[in-house]
């Protein structure tokens, strides 16, 4: 598996909304692509696809911009990679599509990769957006008393 830019700026913009989360304030996505580093257009089509699966919402206004749907211990990485990559499969044979490799009963391999995806998958949907949220203020304030 190989994260996109859409998984890796995804996250990071979940972060970037879980750490305002308990204070309610909104980002609009000028805000979060500045944070970033991104255009606002690409950041635009991320949160187009993480309101679709009903992680965020949008609100308008003076006061507008995006939130997290709910709290940010309910949300998994794992929930924000599958809408935003569709897939965490390392291999095409482990996802959950089909497959039409007509060897996927006698692989040699296949259980290696079905133990790895599990194992995976296990990271991604116990890892929540708190989790990283809490991650990244200590790392932001490590950083601040080095300086």
């Amino acid at each position: 598996m190989k994260l996109s830019t859409k998984g890796r700026y995804g996250i990071k913009a979940m972060i970037d909304l879980a750490v305002r989360y308990d204070s309610g304030e909104k980002l609009s996505t000028s805000q979060l692509a500045e944070m970033q580093c991104v255009s606002a257009a690409y950041l635009e089509q991320l949160i187009g696809s993480l309101r679709k699966a009903g992680l965020v919402v949008g609100s308008r206004g003076s006061q507008g911009g995006y939130s997290l749907s709910r709290s940010p211990e309910l949300i998994s990485v794992g929930d924000v990679l599958k809408a935003l990559e569709g897939t965490t499969a390392l291999v095409d044979c482990v996802g959950t599509e089909g497959t039409e490799c007509t060897k996927v009963c006698s692989c040699s391999t296949r259980p290696l990769w079905l133990k790895l995806q599990r194992r995976i998958d296990d990271v991604l949907d116990s890892t929540t957006i708190r989790d990283m949220a809490d991650d990244y203020k200590i790392q932001t304030e490590r950083i601040t008393e080095l300086q």
